[in-house]
């Protein structure tokens, strides 16, 4: 699958991919930073953003389609970034082709099991009347009876598409839905690898958690672990200072 991606600045390569119901825009602003250095490309994951949709939502085919654009790109041995889903996504990569990447960082994600808690926010997004509502603001309204969090909606938000005729979602939402419990499935089972890697947690997200650590670092035998304070689930938006230098002493 031929994915979106925008390409910024020079140097070595360094991918970011992003979180469940995320796009590539979530990640501009860093993005740009990190272009200072490398030459970031900022991608829109399968079904997510402007890339195309699939009836096929799995890891293992998130994983061919970074790999396509590897190819397609002629990227060879990137730093690979990802938060949440994507955080799964690139340890998918790094355990299975350990020697097509350098680096590897994962922003508060686990490769265990994880029971998807998305339930009351993929209830309320299908729950929108897409097809008759009028503006962003009737969205929120609509939205904010199963999403309490104005934030959270700002960024579930984004993924709404202005059209000649209204709006409409950028999302494969139909699929998403359908195979929600694909993205909360243990990566690497029985699989272990020792390309360096980061992992950065909030220090108000149960992701990683410490009981946990001795069996993420049996898959990743050379990684090291990194808390951000006052930092939840969405680190890397909550307190991008201290995740840039973070991400910029590990890759240094």
């Amino acid at each position: 699958m031929e994915l979106n991606y925008k390409k910024l600045g020079e140097g070595k390569p360094l991918l970011i991919l992003h979180g469940l119901l995320g796009t590539l825009d979530n990640w501009i602003t860093l993005g740009r930073q990190f272009s200072e250095y490398f030459t970031v490309y900022l991608v829109d994951l399968r079904n997510h953003g402007l890339s195309p949709h699939s009836e096929e939502f799995t890891y293992d085919a998130m994983m061919e389609d970074i790999l396509e654009l590897f190819e397609k790109e002629g990227i060879e041995r990137p730093i690979l970034l990802g938060h949440s889903m994507g955080g799964k996504v690139a340890m998918n990569v790094a355990l299975n082709y350990p020697d097509k990447i350098e680096k590897l960082i994962v922003a508060d994600m686990d490769a265990k099991a994880y029971h998807v808690q998305h339930e009351e926010i993929l209830e309320g997004l299908n729950a929108l009347p897409i097809d008759k509502i009028s503006s962003r603001k009737e969205a929120d309204d609509d939205l904010a009876k199963y999403v309490d969090e104005f934030g959270i909606r700002q960024f579930l938000l984004k993924n709404l598409d202005r059209t000649y005729v209204g709006f409409s979602w950028k999302m494969n939402l139909p699929v998403i839905t359908r195979d929600i419990e694909n993205v909360g499935i243990e990566i690497g089972k029985g699989q272990s690898t020792e390309l360096p890697t980061l992992f950065i947690r909030g220090a108000h997200s149960n992701y990683i958690k410490d009981e946990n650590w001795n069996a993420l670092k049996a898959k990743f035998l050379n990684a090291q672990l990194k808390t951000i304070e006052n930092a939840g689930h969405w680190l890397h938006a909550e307190q991008p200072k201290a995740f840039y230098k973070i991400v910029m002493d590990f890759v240094k």
